[in-house]
């Protein structure tokens, strides 16, 4: 019998690219398609880039026809509002224009979407009624469909949520006492791929399946200190001395991960996540656990048993220093040249006198960098235009030093050493380019 085609809408995703691939191995044919794939996941000619939101129902109708698609895996989500992000057009709206063009391809095709756990009662956040609204959506319309319900995921990438624990792991902190009690019930993403798997072998006409919505995640209760408690384990640090964050600093690094949303960045830290993180995860997997046979890894599986690679300790203890890293970048190019423009610009523009500099262009250089340095923390603030913004302050700093050591190269043995401290400024610049992708 030859393997159903499976066509994964996400596939750039912390899920989605886990069960691309894992599909693939598994000997299924699998379109992966997402809005944009970085030169790493490019890995099959069957991966597609394509502005996946902005299709309609015709145009999703097409592609299910042009690869003889028996099973849709939507993956698809985005956490809050924001810049480029709507919750209620990725989540609802999208949904509806892939249920119909489901119905209208001719062809019998098995959705299985993958949703949030618990109940309707409980969504307070956009994120989560907006993903329960998709999820009625798809109850009503009559086309074979399972919804997935993951717990926590446990991958072996991290991203978002994921990422910020194993940060809090690495790190000799704790969230408040009433948010590290929360239940927060875990999957492996391996368990998650061999659902679909097993559901993408399933006749279209089986009416076992036809209609399911499952909880994904281990039968035994868990909460969050739990979860981080295996993390440190694997990090090392579970015998290290803690500090307990005050909740009042929970809810100020949720706002300013809110405002580092609007300016297009993704924080693992926005209220929307928080607001989750409260409420916990919870679910029940025996539905689950009776109709497939799989056995769910336990959280020590899932996490692993060998020690934590330098490579995940890397990136758990930077993931927390990256948004100081560009917070500090963004402040000091801001800042820099605000203070020699308002604030001290007779002694900005002296220096240039000082060094008999033509007073007909004193004014103009002291303003034009001034303007400069701020455009450049302007530009790092904005994640659209952060690499650019990064690669002008590199520009900018060295052409500071060299123009320094001809024109005026007393300045380098200044009592502060303040052109001495811009190469650091440099190295810790090149260090943001270096971790300036999100996945």
């Amino acid at each position: 019998m030859t393997q159903p085609t499976v066509l994964v809408l996400g596939a750039s995703g912390l899920i989605g690219r886990f069960v691309t691939d894992d599909l693939r191995v598994r000997g299924f044919r699998v379109v992966g398609v997402a809005r944009s794939l970085s030169p790493a996941q490019k890995m099959s000619a069957r991966d597609i880039e394509q502005p996946i939101l902005s299709l309609d129902a015709a145009a999703l109708m097409r592609l299910f026809r042009e690869h003889a698609v028996d099973v849709v895996v939507n993956c698809l989500g985005v956490l809050q509002d924001g810049p480029g992000s709507d919750t209620g057009a990725v989540h609802r709206d999208f949904v509806a224009r892939l249920l119909e063009a489901i119905a209208d391809s001719g062809r019998a095709i098995r959705l299985v979407h993958i949703s949030i756990p618990g109940t309707a009662e409980a969504d307070r956040t956009a994120f989560a009624t907006t993903k329960r609204e998709a999820e009625r959506l798809i109850a009503t319309s009559g086309i074979p469909h399972a919804v997935l319900r993951p717990g926590f995921v446990v991958a072996p990438s991290a991203y978002g949520g994921s990422a910020m624990l194993r940060a809090l792991a690495a790190f000799p902190l704790d969230l408040p006492q009433k948010e590290m009690s929360t239940p927060f019930q875990s999957v492996a993403v391996e368990d998650i791929s061999a659902t679909i798997a097993w559901l993408a072998a399933r006749d279209i006409d089986d009416a076992s399946v036809k209609a399911v919505t499952w909880d994904l995640m281990q039968a035994e209760p868990v909460t969050m200190v739990g979860v981080i408690k295996q993390f440190r384990h694997a990090f090392g640090t579970a015998g290290w001395p803690r500090l307990v964050m005050p909740s009042f600093m929970l809810d100020l690094g949720a706002k300013i991960g809110d405002l580092a949303n609007y300016l297009g960045w993704v924080p693992p830290m926005r209220s929307t996540a928080i607001a989750e993180l409260r409420r916990g995860v919870t679910g029940d997997p025996s539905a689950w656990i009776a109709a497939t046979g799989i056995a769910p890894k336990t959280l020590t599986d899932a996490i692993g048993r060998h020690p934590a690679t330098i490579q995940d300790k890397w990136f758990a203890r930077l993931f927390l220093i990256k948004a100081l890293i560009f917070a500090s970048l963004v402040a000091f190019w801001l800042v820099s040249g605000f203070i020699a423009l308002f604030v001290s610009y007779r002694a900005a523009a002296g220096i240039l006198t000082a060094h008999n500099f033509s007073p007909a262009l004193v004014d103009p250089i002291t303003i034009g960098t001034s303007l400069m340095d701020m455009s450049i923390g302007a530009l790092i603030a904005f994640r659209r235009t952060a690499a650019i913004g990064l690669l002008a302050g590199i520009v900018a700093s060295l052409g500071y030093m060299f123009g320094a050591a001809i024109l005026t190269p007393d300045l380098w043995i200044e009592p502060l050493g303040a052109l001495v401290k811009t190469g650091p400024a440099i190295v810790l610049m090149l260090a943001a380019l270096m971790m300036l992708d999100n996945r």
